[in-house]
């Protein structure tokens, strides 16, 4: 896939009936919520980019692909049927039919995820995708190269932080409460070398754009983060 053809699928600000907000940062941040809540607030759509990757992830696990086998693993994205459906405990991910949402939570896919998404053409793959389902706009997209990579010219973009050790202890509580054991060091471990991995890739990198509002969620209560992000989205859009 060229960079004309993934750039073909992107509509500019002028082009789209409406606006998008980008949401960036890594694990543990808070951005499944904050984005969630926000797209709610405003009627906006939301989309989980993340999703994505942890369902290639999640196949190439199941079909026993390596995870340096690139070829595979594009293969696997651009034939990826993936869908979300609203639901009434929060949205839903499905692949292929099947309900995979607790199942892509796992830190085996977790791991995987991260491997996987370090390959260019995987990532490329994927892009177009992001871009069909924000369509028109009217809505917010999480991920980690959302205002970077995939939506640059966002009318909004946060890039969320928090720090390593209360981003473990976030996760740590969401796989103990859906019954997932894991241990606390380990998870952080693991979110740390990730972490390392997202950044130090050299397509897509895990960063925050340069006209992005950056806000640490450290010691800030959900709410507290969703009214910061919809008093931005008045700022920059008059909407809420």
């Amino acid at each position: 896939m060229t960079g004309e053809q993934e750039a073909g699928e992107r509509r500019g600000p002028g082009e789209r009936a409406g606006p998008i907000v980008a949401i960036d940062g890594p694990a543990g941040v808070g951005k499944t919520s904050v984005a969630r809540a926000v797209a709610a607030r405003l009627g906006f759509r939301y989309v989980n980019t993340g999703a994505m990757y942890r369902a290639v992830a999640y196949e190439a696990l199941r079909r026993r692909i390596a995870p340096d086998d690139a070829p595979a693993l594009a293969a696997i994205a651009r034939r990826l049927a993936i869908d979300f459906r609203e639901g009434s405990h929060g949205q839903r991910v499905l692949l292929a039919g099947e309900d995979v949402t607790e199942a892509l939570q796992s830190p085996a896919v977790s791991e995987a995820a991260s491997l996987v998404s370090a390959h260019p053409e995987v990532r490329q793959a994927l892009v177009v995708l992001q871009r069909r389902l924000a369509g028109d706009g009217r809505v917010v997209v999480e991920g980690r190269d959302i205002g970077t990579v995939v939506f640059p010219d966002a009318e909004v973009k946060v890039f969320l932080t928090a720090s390593p050790e209360e981003r473990a202890r976030r996760r740590y509580r969401e796989l103990r409460a859906k019954g997932i054991e894991v241990a606390y060091e380990d998870l952080r471990a693991a979110e740390e070398a990730r972490d390392e991995r997202d950044r130090r890739r050299p397509h897509s990198p895990l960063r925050a754009a340069p006209d992005a509002v950056v806000i640490d969620t450290t010691e800030r209560e959900l709410e507290e983060v969703v009214e910061a992000v919809l008093r931005l989205c008045q700022e920059r859009l008059r909407v809420v």
